[in-house]
């Protein structure tokens, strides 16, 4: 029977952890990974031990010790994979802990602190790192808008999407994932930022398929004007007005952006904005668009 890699004694359980990690990226699966940086006394690992905590909060290769250890490494992982945030967690003795004035659970300067129950003792620091899927860029439609952003969104962190009938798709040089037509999946491992511009072609197709799904944004290119056209279209065929609400129009800041390649870094922006808000602040309060030009008509 093969041990667990909780069970496994150190050098084992890191063998296969490089190919672990290399398996969840590919599949799209968040995980965490979490990094022993320092010990003092008894402790059953060591610096430098690692271990995964994989996307349903469990310990999926690697070791960091025993069930001292665990608990508090498990709780950091999972709050992590909620948040997307770092967590640094001393684990220490009950003793220590009041010589030093903290409590389990307190946080202070950017160190959460756990009791370690363990008769060694000993004291341990574990960094955790969550490692969550690249956020998707949906971009509906094939308008010089939808090609910028496809060359514009890799170089920000995006994964891209290109949706588009099948004679459209040739507009667009390269792509993560290519969807003939409009019908997007469902589900998705990570974040889903999506934009419509089909400048004309399937634009109720297009805004459909986009407020059908889940995502944490959802822009559209044209004017104010020709957005409330399609939106008072949708509401007359059964649309319910909250799905109608979750779409941003006109899409972009306001950077008095004319260009196809401007529209679509303020249309970037915008998303980038939305996207780092929990983790700076309400955002960057920039207006939103109005009229950019031919494209947005």
């Amino acid at each position: 029977m093969t041990p667990s890699p909780i069970d496994r004694p150190p050098e084992a359980a890191r063998e296969d952890l490089h190919d672990l990690m290399n398996r969840l990226r590919r599949q799209g699966k968040p995980f965490a990974l979490a990094t022993v940086v320092r010990t003092i006394s008894v402790t059953a690992a060591k610096a430098g031990a690692k271990a995964v905590i994989g996307p349903e909060g469990e310990i999926a290769g690697g070791w960091i010790g025993g069930g001292c250890a665990r608990g508090a490494t498990l709780k950091a992982a999972r709050q992590s994979l909620e948040d997307g945030q770092t967590r640094l967690i001393s684990l220490q003795p009950e003793d220590l802990l009041k010589d030093r004035g903290v409590s389990a659970g307190e946080e202070r300067e950017g160190i959460r602190f756990a009791r370690n129950m363990c008769p060694s003792q000993g004291t341990m620091d574990i960094f955790i790192e969550p490692v969550l899927p690249r956020p998707a860029l949906v971009i509906l439609g094939s308008s010089p808008v939808a090609v910028a952003l496809a060359d514009l969104g890799p170089r920000v962190g995006f994964d891209i999407s290109v949706c588009a009938p099948a004679d459209e798709q040739a507009a667009f040089t390269e792509a993560n994932e290519r969807i003939e037509g409009y019908a997007l999946p469902v589900e998705a491992a990570g974040e889903r930022y999506l934009v419509v511009s089909t400048q004309g072609k399937g634009d109720l197709i297009a805004l459909k398929a986009a407020i059908g799904v889940d995502a944490r944004h959802i822009a559209f290119v044209g004017s104010r004007r020709k957005a409330e056209s399609l939106r008072q279209k949708l509401l007359a065929e059964g649309v319910s007005k909250e799905k109608l609400d979750r779409i941003k129009a006109p899409a972009g800041l306001d950077l008095g952006a004319i260009t196809p390649e401007e529209i679509a870094l303020s249309i970037l922006a915008e998303i980038l904005s939305v996207r780092r808000k929990d983790q700076r602040g309400e955002g960057l309060g920039i207006s939103s668009s109005s009229e950019h030009g031919d494209e947005h008509s």
